[in-house]
């Protein structure tokens, strides 16, 4: 049995930009099952959780009718580039409220949650964890959020 894997991301997108430009691919290519990863952006460029809360139920909604599997925003208040958004704790406390209400958005819909939030800290400090830029994963750290959705992963 085989599968196409289509991934619509754009580097820097919003909650609203993805409303805007990738839940098209919902009709075009009619997915059975479907991951959810968004908001780091949402934070950064200063949406309150309400906005947030707001456009994720839009993207919630659309998906609904297939296999969601919804993933929390990554810890990321450890790496460097953590001081041009407010610092550490600004970070983490906001990380924490919006994967909250992704949480709840989603666990009320019946879809699967993965919290990456140990998988995203597991390797601090080893090498290629964090992306040269300071701010993005590493190969390294994508590959264990790969085997933490993998597990959650639905099956049919």
């Amino acid at each position: 049995m085989g599968a196409d894997l289509t991934n619509p991301a754009v580097n820097g997108y919003t909650t609203l930009d993805l409303i805007r430009d990738e839940l098209t691919f919902l009709e075009r290519i009619d997915p059975d099952i479907v991951s959810v990863l968004i908001g780091v952006n949402d934070l950064v460029q200063g949406r309150t959780p309400q906005e947030y809360r707001e456009s994720l139920s839009t993207i919630y909604d659309a998906v609904s009718g297939r296999q969601v599997v919804a993933v929390s925003i990554p810890t990321w208040s450890y790496v460097p580039a953590a001081a041009d958004f407010g610092g550490a704790e600004h970070v983490d406390r906001l990380t924490h409220l919006f994967n909250e209400i992704a949480r709840d958005q989603a666990e009320g819909r019946g879809y699967v949650w993965v919290d990456l939030a140990e998988a995203s800290t597991s390797g601090v400090g080893t090498k290629g964890w964090i992306a040269d830029d300071d701010l993005h994963p590493g190969d390294a750290q994508y590959a264990v959020w790969a085997e933490a959705i993998w597990a959650k992963w639905p099956r049919p």
